[in-house]
């Protein structure tokens, strides 16, 4: 099938094709005799496993690692084990992004009700001060 063929049953635009054939993650690509590009009918899926990898947080790079090595197909016991790696990876952002998102409803919380008579720069300081306590003291419980 040609690329247009192929950006319509992807969803994926033909530019995205050709990087991602230029990475070398789709194989290579036969060419007919008028130098158009032929693309094999497993193109759509291996296309779709690319795209859903990038939305899961895979690099390139490591989506790479991922695919079938030519004849030798997938490499299950390495498959598994990097998709494993990648869920640790997502629950270690996920603590992180928690973490982040509770210190900024802090800060809010800290400017919206700031105490009466206290100036904005002063609040801002005492709220910068509670969280640098608030982080040195679990820290030092962890």
């Amino acid at each position: 099938m040609r690329i247009g063929e192929l950006a319509k049953l992807t969803g994926l635009n033909a530019s995205r094709i050709r990087f991602y054939e230029a990475e070398g993650l789709i194989g290579n690509v036969a060419r007919g005799a008028n130098g158009y590009r032929r693309y094999p009918p497993e193109a759509v899926t291996m296309l779709g496993i690319i795209a859903s990898a990038q939305r899961a947080g895979f690099t390139l790079d490591q989506i790479r690692h991922l695919m079938p090595a030519g004849s030798q197909g997938w490499k299950h016991d390495e498959l598994v084990a990097r998709l494993k790696e990648k869920v640790v990876e997502i629950d270690a952002l996920q603590k992180q992004l928690t973490q982040n998102k509770a210190q900024l409803l802090a800060v809010i919380e800290g400017l919206e009700n700031r105490p009466e008579g206290i100036a904005c720069s002063d609040n801002k300081k005492r709220v910068f001060d509670l969280l640098r306590l608030e982080e040195n003291t679990s820290t030092e419980s962890n």
